[in-house]
């Protein structure tokens, strides 16, 4: 992360006032109710790295408080995410239902101390008579009950004498107060659902707002860092912590802007939805913006974790544009992805003067950002596959690829001129016939000729067959959901295209997960269940570069347009 933020600020102010003697603790606190997202990555390098970088502790600790939507699949899945993220919390994994009695005893503190009041009414009653922010809120008819008959009818919550729904427990601070969180919540509800955790030995449960403060408290967190959405809940966080005898210095909230990307969606609820109607695999597929579909498309977490500190941290929330990431994912893979070569639209090449069963070891560069990377042999032969792209029989201006007549380079391979073509009876190309030079081996003519196209190729004999998955942006918007729109509307049907491509025969030593560059192609990973199976990472051109020279020539226009007839200064 960036060395010097608001945040990092307000630490370094603490721990120079000796505040919390000094110490920081920070926590990334998930609910258990779905898998991570590119969103949370943001929270995880920010309470992980602060810790890091000023000597502290982070907690992993599961706000499991909605046994109705928990799962323990899901505390595997983010436990994973967490360590592919390349983060270890402080110590085992903890969570909000180890606190359960010790929440319990809170609650009957703040009905002792006339703060706290079991409610009769339903949650629609609750939620109507709350107003809003030009609705005043109107008083529960049970808001003056005793302390004594709060709590037994709290104990008889507990105990299991009443049904869903039939009661609540609410904290008795202001129906009349600006904020709509402080307006009388709810602390505790009856919910009989087995929980993951501690089964049916509960019928309450604590609500978020009322779990989270506390547990902060009982695990001695400094610094609870939240997004902002949760700024209108700090008054509820620190009121709940005052009115509590704490077995630590109380935990203070600082809220950050959110992560948010072009053409993605970061809602649970879209994103559920997307997944129960079909229109992706799972929340693994490669297309959502899920760490475990960010996993499965290839996307390296060294690159999340440096495109989160480049883009740092705001007050406000924004909006950054995809093409980022990508550039950050294209550059790591860059370094690290070993070249290979693979055609995806394939057309077949004869070469006609090739000597009948000849196999040509080539020697070609694993990559050339890397020196140790070393060199492989591909084999070459008489009948090939290229891309159908690469072969014109009509070529268009400035087109430098194969045509009828004309010499290019086949990579770390031999100088070839296309002389004829086969065609199938609707005018297709089947086969294209050349020959080839055999003094240019290794792509160089003695007679130091040039040529203005080099382009790749797989030998026909020694290709292997697999299926790869070509992805367009999921949302077909920017701005998803704007102006009020459908978030769904802009669904991009054709988002994934599957092609059967033909790759060079060292690729069948890959592992799953593992990214490589298709020269000339883009970067694409091996699926982690069935390594015939390729996803396209990103592609080799740089949205992102084009996008910051078309904003630099916008930037630079209006500034000419600006001093356009300013006379100068004399």
């Amino acid at each position: 992360m960036s060395s010097s933020d608001f945040i990092r600020d307000k630490i370094k102010a603490d721990i120079e006032s000796s505040k919390f003697g000094g110490r920081v603790h920070t926590r990334f606190p998930p609910e258990p109710n779905g898998y991570l997202h590119i969103g949370h990555a943001k929270s995880i390098c920010l309470n992980f790295s602060i810790a890091d970088e000023f000597g502290g502790s982070c907690n992993l600790r599961f706000d499991d408080t909605n046994p109705d939507a928990e799962d323990a699949d899901f505390v595997d899945a983010i436990q994973e995410d967490l360590a592919w993220l390349g983060f270890e919390p402080n110590g085992e994994a903890k969570y909000a239902s180890d606190y359960f009695e010790q929440l319990y005893t809170w609650a009957e503190d703040l009905i002792q101390k006339g703060l706290a009041y079991v409610d009769d009414q339903d949650a629609e009653t609750i939620s109507a008579n709350r107003g809003g922010f030009t609705t005043p809120g109107v008083d529960s008819p049970w808001r003056e009950r005793s302390v004594e008959e709060n709590l037994e009818l709290f104990r008889g919550m507990c105990a299991g004498e009443f049904d869903d729904g039939a009661k609540v427990l609410r904290a008795k601070i202001d129906m009349q107060h600006p904020n709509m969180h402080m307006r009388d919540p709810v602390l505790y509800r009856i919910k009989r659902a087995a929980h993951i955790r501690t089964g049916n030995d509960w019928v309450i449960y604590p609500t978020y707002d009322f779990a989270h403060g506390q547990s902060d408290a009982i695990e001695g967190i400094t610094h609870s860092l939240c997004t902002l959405e949760f700024d209108d809940h700090r008054p509820l966080y620190n009121w709940v912590l005052n009115n509590l005898d704490l077995p630590h210095e109380k935990p203070e909230q600082t809220e950050f802007a959110r992560l948010n990307l072009t053409h993605t969606v970061m809602s649970k609820r879209i994103l559920r939805q997307l997944v129960e109607d079909g229109s992706v695999d799972g929340w693994d597929d490669a297309r959502m913006p899920t760490l475990r579909g960010l996993r499965r498309r290839g996307y390296p977490p060294a690159a999340i974790r440096e495109f989160i500190d480049h883009i740092g941290l705001a007050r406000v929330d924004g909006t950054n544009e995809i093409e980022l990431l990508e550039s950050f994912v294209r550059t790591s893979l860059n370094k690290t992805a070993l070249r290979r070569m693979a055609v995806l639209d394939p057309v077949k090449v004869i070469i006609t003067n090739w000597p009948e069963g000849k196999t040509d070891l080539r020697e070609a560069v694993n990559n050339p950002e890397d020196a140790d990377a070393g060199t492989r042999s591909v084999p070459f032969t008489g009948e090939l596959w290229i891309e159908r792209e690469d072969f014109s029989l009509d070529p268009p201006p400035k087109y430098y690829r194969l045509t009828i007549g004309r010499e290019v380079r086949l990579r770390s391979g031999y100088f070839i001129t296309a002389q004829d073509v086969v065609t199938d009876d609707d005018g297709k190309v089947v086969e294209i016939h050349c020959t080839y030079d055999p003094e240019t081996a290794g792509g160089q003519a003695p007679d130091g000729r040039k040529v203005k196209a080099t382009i790749h190729w797989v030998s026909a004999e020694h290709a292997l067959d697999a299926n790869v998955h070509l992805y367009e942006r999921l949302l077909t918007e920017a701005l998803p959901g704007k102006d009020g729109q459908e978030i769904l509307a802009s669904l991009n049907p054709e988002s994934r295209k599957t092609v059967s491509a033909k790759l060079e025969p060292i690729l069948a030593d890959v592992e799953p997960g593992q990214v490589v560059q298709f020269e000339r192609l883009g970067y694409f990973a091996v699926d982690l269940d069935d390594t015939s199976l390729f996803h396209r990472t990103v592609g080799l051109r740089d949205e992102w570069a084009r996008i910051q020279k078309r904003q630099n020539n916008q930037n630079k226009q209006k500034n000419q347009k600006k001093n356009k007839g300013r006379a100068p200064i004399s």
